[in-house]
């Protein structure tokens, strides 16, 4: 069956399509792609994998077409970042300097 593996940094994105056996693994998959040779920072212990945007277990089978996703660490909170914005956009309509 055919199954994509992706991987993406800040200026660089990998798709790697490939055919795998009917009960191939999220994890299967990673190793059978070759991507960990590419990208030796992918800790599969500590990063966490998907399907389709969707979190999964590195135990889960794969079905037909399922892209297998390798989600790198956040450098920011994106929910810390969202209220430092909001609380400079009220400093700056109330007219008070940050």
């Amino acid at each position: 069956m055919l199954i994509e593996v992706t991987y993406a940094l800040e200026k660089e994105q990998t798709l790697l399509s490939l055919e795998v056996d009917e009960g191939t693994t999220l994890k299967q998959a990673v190793e059978i792609s070759g991507i960990l040779d590419k990208y030796p920072q992918i800790n599969l212990k500590i990063d966490k994998t998907g399907i389709f945007g969707k979190i999964a277990k590195l135990d889960a089978v794969l079905r037909e077409k399922d892209r297998v996703e390798i989600y790198r660490p956040l450098i920011a909170d994106p929910k810390k970042v969202r209220k430092e914005r909001a609380a400079q956009g009220k400093e700056m309509r109330s007219g008070k300097k940050l």
